[in-house]
């Protein structure tokens, strides 16, 4: 007979178990590990506002301390509030330069907190400064939205350039939001047009005394840009009736601060008598406004000059022109001349001197003639005598008693 065939259960449970240990004990770490990280998203939650980054309170503490004590969630952080400037004066106009003038602004509080302790201050730059008193203020508070004045007194100085001179307007406060107190610093910047004065000065104009019909006359206007400021686009016109120009207008650019120079006009007149025309002289100043300068121009304009006779143009014509040796020549007849005349006068005086020796000579031997005894030799004087013994009878005179013979 044979035996019912018996299978072994047990050992197939025990292996099943074993497999299910196996199983549990791997999967646990990582079921901790994904509970771990959702409770962690779940407790830290991150808020970014404009202020920074801030953590906000976990979601499980305030569910649990709002069912544990019945108290509201803590509020979460706002943006920074910001503070502007949202009107400003300084007058009407632009401000001249080295005159004073009142900077008004207003400045409101845009955020939805409010400011405190805050501290204003005011930089004109290197065209304006501050015309007494202080260039900061302080303001204890300011309400969220609301707005404020403040007045302060400036100067343009005497060189600042034309144009819009740069005002900085910086604010510093605190303000506390979500139970945190933080600071915060805001640069507003204005302009203000400051303007050079214009000293743009043109001379009248230098009129010709002798303008004549049909001859070519020259009006001048001497000018000179004594401002800081660069006058631009200048342009001069001339106009009127009774003369011709080459050209009426004349465009003379851009003149920079002390720069001068000459409006010169080359006119003829075509009538005879009284001229009346008008020179227009346009710029432009430092601040951009056109400038208009008017001179009138009076002068008589004489009648054109008899014609010469065309017998004496032709005699003038046929004169023939001087050759180019006759220089030459009559330079060295000169020198012959001058030489010659030398020569004369050195024989001039060469002459009379010899004859004053002679003179002389002749003077001092009728001196020593005339001092030799008459027993010696024969004189110059001796024919005189001779003759007189012809003429005259000779008388014996006889010798006295007692003389030798």
């Amino acid at each position: 007979m044979n035996r019912p065939r018996t299978i072994a259960v047990k050992p197939i449970i025990t292996l099943i178990v074993l497999v299910a240990l196996i199983v549990a004990c791997v999967s646990a770490p990582v079921c901790a590990m994904a509970s771990g990280q959702a409770a962690a998203a779940a407790t830290d939650t991150i808020v970014a506002g404009d202020a920074g980054t801030r953590r906000a309170t976990p979601v499980d503490d305030i569910d649990q301390s709002a069912g544990d004590s019945g108290q509201s969630a803590a509020p979460i952080a706002g943006p920074v509030p910001n503070v502007i400037i949202t009107n400003f004066t300084y007058g009407d106009g632009s401000v001249p330069a080295g005159g004073k003038f009142d900077l008004g602004f207003s400045f409101q509080n845009k955020g939805s907190v409010a400011v405190q302790n805050m501290v204003i201050s005011v930089d004109g730059g290197d065209g304006l400064t501050i015309a007494g008193g202080t260039n900061t203020f302080y303001v204890p508070q300011l309400a969220a939205g609301a707005t404020q004045s403040q007045t302060v007194p400036m100067q343009a100085l005497i060189d600042a350039k034309s144009g819009a001179q740069a005002v900085v307007v910086s604010f510093r406060y605190e303000y506390v939001d979500a139970g945190q107190r933080s600071s915060n610093s805001v640069d507003e910047k204005i302009s203000v047009p400051v303007s050079q004065p214009d000293r743009f000065q043109i001379n009248d104009p230098v009129i010709p005394d002798d303008a004549q019909n049909g001859q070519e006359s020259t009006i001048t206007l001497a000018y000179v840009n004594k401002g800081k400021g660069d006058i631009s686009n200048v342009e001069a016109t001339m106009d009127g009736k009774g003369f011709d120009t080459v050209s009426k207008t004349q465009y003379l650019g851009n003149v920079a601060s002390g720069g001068s120079g000459t409006i010169a006009y080359a006119f003829t007149p075509t009538d005879s008598g009284d001229l009346d025309a008008k020179i227009t002289v346009t710029y432009e100043d430092s601040d951009g406004q056109q400038k208009t300068k008017e001179f009138p121009v009076k002068l008589t304009v004489a009648d054109p000059a008899p014609a010469m006779d065309d017998t004496a143009a032709d005699v003038q014509d046929e004169q023939p022109g001087t050759p180019v040796w006759l220089l030459p020549t009559v330079a060295a007849v000169a020198i012959v001349a001058i030489v010659v005349i030398v020569v004369l006068v050195k024989r001039h005086r060469k002459k009379k001197r010899s004859a004053m020796d002679e003179q002389w000579d002749a003077w001092q031997d009728d001196q020593d003639g005339s001092d030799k005894p008459e027993a010696q030799g024969h004189t110059a004087e001796q024919p005189a005598a001779d003759d007189a013994d012809r003429q005259a009878p000779t008388e014996v005179i006889a010798p006295q008693p007692g003389e030798r013979s």
